[in-house]
């Protein structure tokens, strides 16, 4: 693993905690220069591109509100600019907006799908254009585009289906030259966020086959291997890692 990425240039949006630190720091271990997004966490962005950098690799933090789409594209900008290209690009950042129906406001609405979707769209139109043959793009999904098991979610759930069609879409707008999209959709996964010692985790852990919440590494492990090489001939695909929760 220590050289499987080396002179890879990678961006992962919302990369300075939970499972985009998980994955900036797989990609780190492999030797690929990074960056990374965040929006308010800068200290821990900053403590993400120090680890990167004891790990021989360059790497830089970029403030950027996945929202925003002007800031989504300047951050494609600002990476191939200081990395010198981009060969691979997560799209990591997320939100969960969770209210009952009669509650849950268009401003909420809103958000969901410009961070969830829109702003996949557009760092990936953005990236792709510098991306060679090889180059690989990934958007972090849900399990819950399959199952929702709960109230309330139904914009969520909505937000990560969204990605399973764009995917789709894209492989034959990027096959032609050599470029993979796909979609990782983990299930729970132990995270500040989504701890695994909670009441509301023991609800979903009856809804899984492992009866576990997964590790941020775990997915980081999914993401590697559609970065990889032998990976290269996956693309539309929307791949499960969660604990047989959508079983």
């Amino acid at each position: 693993m220590k050289h499987q990425f080396k002179g890879k240039r990678v961006l992962v949006t919302g990369g300075s905690r939970g499972i985009g630190a998980a994955i900036v720091t797989r990609f780190a271990q492999g030797g690929a220069d990074v960056a990374l997004t965040y929006s308010n966490s800068a200290k821990r962005a900053e403590d993400m591109v120090e680890l990167a950098k004891n790990l021989g690799v360059k790497a830089i933090a970029i403030q950027a509100d996945s929202a925003d789409a002007n800031a989504v594209i300047a951050a494609v900008e600002h990476t191939v600019s200081e990395l010198g290209g981009i060969d691979i690009l997560v799209n990591n950042a997320g939100v969960a907006l969770m209210a009952p129906l009669e509650e849950f406001t268009l401003e909420d609405f809103d958000k969901t799908l410009a961070v969830n979707v829109r702003a996949v769209f557009v760092a990936t139109q953005a990236a792709s254009k510098y991306m060679q043959q090889g180059g690989r793009i990934i958007n972090i999904g849900s399990t819950n585009a399959e199952r929702m098991p709960v109230a309330g979610g139904g914009v969520y759930a909505m937000s990560k289906s969204a990605l399973q069609g764009l995917v789709k879409g894209l492989a034959r707008d990027l096959g032609p030259r050599g470029i993979t999209i796909n979609n990782v959709q983990p299930g729970p996964v132990n995270t500040e966020m989504n701890p695994e010692s909670s009441e509301f985790a023991e609800t979903l852990k009856g809804f899984m086959a492992l009866s576990r919440y997964g590790t941020v590494e775990e997915i980081a492990s999914m993401v590697a291997y559609l970065a990889s090489t032998e990976a290269g001939y996956v693309t539309g695909a929307s791949l499960m890692a969660d604990g047989g929760f959508s079983a």
